[in-house]
């Protein structure tokens, strides 16, 4: 039947994609259904073209702060084409055509499910065994009076600049916020963050190192203060805090945080409540009757990764071999100079959980090697929580250069439920970040006695300091 299929997806962001690329491979019949562009907000106005922008002012740090290397010329306009290039100057008509051919029913337009396997899209009804919503997420946009008639930026005109603006003031203290900024910033363009906090889901000690980062940076910080009015004077939006100070730019950007997007998609014709915080799911994301969500759109966790992770677990479910979600495990990635990355629980968290919660941080430049060896007058810190009663991993936290890419350690630990005593006993390369793994692992308290420090590696370095709770 034309208009028949064994699954129809609704939305074309990467767990919508994982969906249909997952259950094409099991030999279904795939409808796949976008009002926008094919990859969603993650490859198109998200993660994709802001870390490609990134990765120029982070290197741009890194040289700055690595012995015998110039600090690198910054070209905007080089960059700009080399983002444009990285999300395929907003044209999916290539993805269209490769779904295509693989014999993917495409409909480029919004979807509706109007009752149980059935979605009207572009004066069809499109038949489907199972539905999977993969609707996304949409920028909340607080309402603050003045801010739509002064105009503002969401992340979307924030990745898509083809000129840098003289200033920007961001509202939010989020991810969205920290990494443009910084970007920005060393690119010569004043900014100024707005907030109740930073990295607010965080250990406190990561916001109190942030800051300090972003300061460096010369970003200012206006942490506490509320904005309250925004208002047009000229070429500047002039954004008035509740602390009576004003702060002055030429943009404003809103980045206060996403809402689950799940109205206007007929979830109600098929007994599905939108709800506010997202599409309530149980552990093989399934909906409702013959309906399964996954990503942003269940409000579970707002990370591509998670989204690409449900998008497995659904598939897993209508094909008919389940699997239950775990999320105890989610990596955390701020794409700062250096990065910040967490995974798990903080200890706060894990106490107010009835965890008896024990934890070691440790100064990496103090502790290990590679810092020095990477670069000068090196700054990292890397802390873990573990489960004192089980001996297992609970959570870890690091700020230092790749630790997006190192954290993985702890995320498979957590995962994995790994005894504390085999992740003590693993070996590391030497020099690497991820000694600093072990070194941490080995302050924590055993049953019976503190561990003994390691013995320095390099005579530059002095005795670690460690802080052990």
């Amino acid at each position: 039947m034309e208009n028949g299929f064994d699954v129809v997806v609704l939305g074309a962001g990467p767990g919508g994609e994982v969906a249909v690329n997952t259950l094409l491979k099991a030999g279904k019949r795939v409808a796949l259904v976008e009002k926008e562009l094919i990859g969603g907000e993650c490859t198109n106005w998200g993660c994709i073209p802001s870390k490609t922008l990134l990765r120029a002012t982070d290197l741009k740090g890194e040289c700055e702060r690595t012995a015998g290397v110039a600090t690198p010329h910054l070209d905007f306009e080089r960059l700009a084409e080399y983002r444009d290039y990285m999300v395929s100057n907003h044209d999916d008509s290539r993805p269209i055509a490769g779904y295509e051919s693989r014999g993917v029913t495409v409909v480029k337009a919004p979807g509706t499910i109007v009752g149980p396997g059935r979605v009207e899209a572009d004066g069809r009804t499109l038949e489907g065994e199972a539905i999977v919503v993969a609707t996304g997420a949409e920028a909340v946009i607080p309402p603050i009076p003045g801010l739509q008639e002064a105009g503002f930026w969401t992340n979307r005109e924030a990745t898509e600049i083809s000129e840098l603006p003289a200033s920007a003031a961001f509202i939010g203290g989020g991810v969205v916020s920290v990494e443009i900024a910084q970007f920005l910033a060393r690119f010569g363009v004043r900014c100024t963050i707005i907030g109740p906090s930073l990295a607010a889901r965080e250990d406190p000690a990561v916001a109190e190192r942030l800051a300090e980062i972003l300061v460096e940076d010369g970003i200012e910080l206006e942490i506490g203060p509320k904005a309250e009015a925004v208002r047009l004077e000229g070429k500047e939006r002039v954004v008035t805090l509740d602390s009576g100070q004003e702060v002055r730019a030429e943009v404003v950007v809103v980045a206060v945080g996403r809402r689950p997007r799940t109205r206007g998609f007929g979830l109600e014709n098929v007994g599905i409540d939108p709800g506010k915080r997202g599409i309530e799911v149980d552990d093989c994301c399934r909906a409702g009757d013959g309906v399964w969500a996954i990503g942003d759109c269940t409000g579970v966790a707002q990370f591509t990764h998670v989204s690409k992770y449900q998008a497995r677990i659904a598939s897993a479910d209508i094909l008919g071999k389940p699997v239950k979600a775990d999320y105890r495990a989610v990596p955390r990635v701020l794409f700062t100079e250096p990065e910040i990355a967490s995974v798990g629980l903080t200890e706060t968290d894990a106490r107010a959980q009835g965890i008896d919660a024990v934890s070691a941080v440790i100064d990496l430049p103090t502790s290990i090697a590679r810092p020095y060896t990477y670069q000068e007058n090196p700054k990292g810190t890397f802390a873990v929580i573990a489960d004192r009663e089980r001996s297992v991993l609970v959570g870890a936290w690091a700020m230092a250069p790749l630790a997006g890419e190192w954290i993985h350690q702890a995320v498979l630990a957590i995962k994995a439920e790994i005894p504390l005593s085999v992740l003590r006993d693993t070996i590391q390369q030497f020099p690497t970040f991820s000694e600093g793994f072990g070194l941490a692992l080995r302050q924590l308290p055993d049953e019976e006695t503190m561990v003994g420090i390691d013995h320095c590696p390099h005579p530059r370095i002095q005795q670690p300091v460690t802080e052990v709770t």
